[in-house]
């Protein structure tokens, strides 16, 4: 009879047998920063999550400094929104003073650069919309132009997550054309239109004023498209893709490590989040243990980068383990 039991008898045991390990290093932190001053605004639906004004965000980015994670994916909060999103490519908006600021001050802190245009969009839709119609090819030129100009501000990643056919092409081009040729791409290559959202759109204020975004992000019932838009996206030149949601995603993450020779990236999401934290603060789960099992499991479908809001918490426990 084999005794699975004798390599399981003790800590140290269990320890030395493990066969996946979470390091800070694979960890990235959401960060919001909304315009205006002395501003920090808790979302009520992401407990611990707060939208922070460029004079307060030290408070959060002193803490992802020491927490020794690798970085941030910075979201902005315009107070201008208009139909084709001029502060998304703005290069003096929200989202840029805030990436100079970061890289002036915490210049070892990656900085990956969300691009999309639903935070910057008076009608909430992450791209150009004619009646009601979000059109695809008119929406590309706009994220190139953004994109530049955050690779400008000075972020490390553009990380496009809009979900339009063809932006990374067209991201690419305008990088290379503009002399950012160096810059990568994490393309958010598999984003499902998924209920998991919601508390997100609380934090970026980016909600679709009518209609829901399944005309452009994926159906949670495809997989086999997922491993094509993931396919398309390193045609076009992503040098890492991501799976979006992650834990009721894993099956992808999973295919998508066996099927390419790319960094592999999972947002464990909002919902997600705020789930666990709900759950915790009732007593019906040891929110520790839950987390680290959720990012264990994340990291054993195949996740190299795990971005979520538990980060900072994750690196404190890391520590103790």
């Amino acid at each position: 009879m084999r005794r699975f039991r004798r390599l399981r008898a003790s800590e140290e045991l269990r320890s030395l047998v493990c066969e996946t390990r979470i390091s800070k290093k694979e960890l990235i932190y959401p960060i919001f920063v909304a315009e205006g001053e002395n501003i920090k605004s808790p979302v009520d639906s992401m407990p611990e999550v707060y939208q922070y004004s460029l004079d307060r965000l030290s408070e959060v980015l002193d803490k992802i400094a020491e927490s020794g994670i690798s970085g941030l994916l910075i979201f902005g909060i315009p107070s201008h929104k208009d139909e084709l999103a001029t502060e998304a490519y703005n290069d003096n908006g929200i989202t840029q003073c805030a990436i100079r600021l970061i890289k002036e001050k915490y210049p070892r802190l990656l900085v990956i650069a969300d691009v999309c245009l639903c935070e910057y969009t008076s009608h909430g839709h992450c791209g150009v919309v004619h009646g009601s119609e979000i059109c695809n090819d008119e929406t590309l030129p706009l994220l190139a132009r953004m994109a530049v100009s955050l690779a400008k501000a000075g972020a490390d990643f553009i990380a496009p997550s809009d979900m339009m056919d063809g932006r990374v092409a067209a991201i690419r081009a305008a990088l290379d054309e503009n002399g950012f040729a160096n810059i990568p791409i994490m393309s958010y290559s598999a984003k499902f239109a998924s209920g998991y959202y919601s508390p997100f759109r609380d934090a970026a204020q980016s909600a679709p004023c009518f209609g829901d975004r399944r005309s452009y992000q994926m159906s949670c019932t495809n997989g086999r498209e997922a491993l094509r838009e993931i396919a398309d996206d390193i045609d076009e030149g992503a040098d890492i893709v991501m799976v979006k949601p992650a834990l009721a995603y894993l099956d992808i993450v999973r295919a998508a490590r066996d099927r390419f020779d790319v960094p592999i990236a999972a947002y464990n999401v909002s919902g997600e989040y705020s789930m666990v934290k709900a759950a915790a603060a009732n007593g019906w789960i040891d929110e520790k243990r839950i987390v680290m099992e959720n990012l264990t499991a994340i990291k054993r479908a195949g996740a190299g980068i795990i971005i979520t809001y538990h980060a900072l918490d994750a690196a404190k426990w890391l520590e103790e383990i």
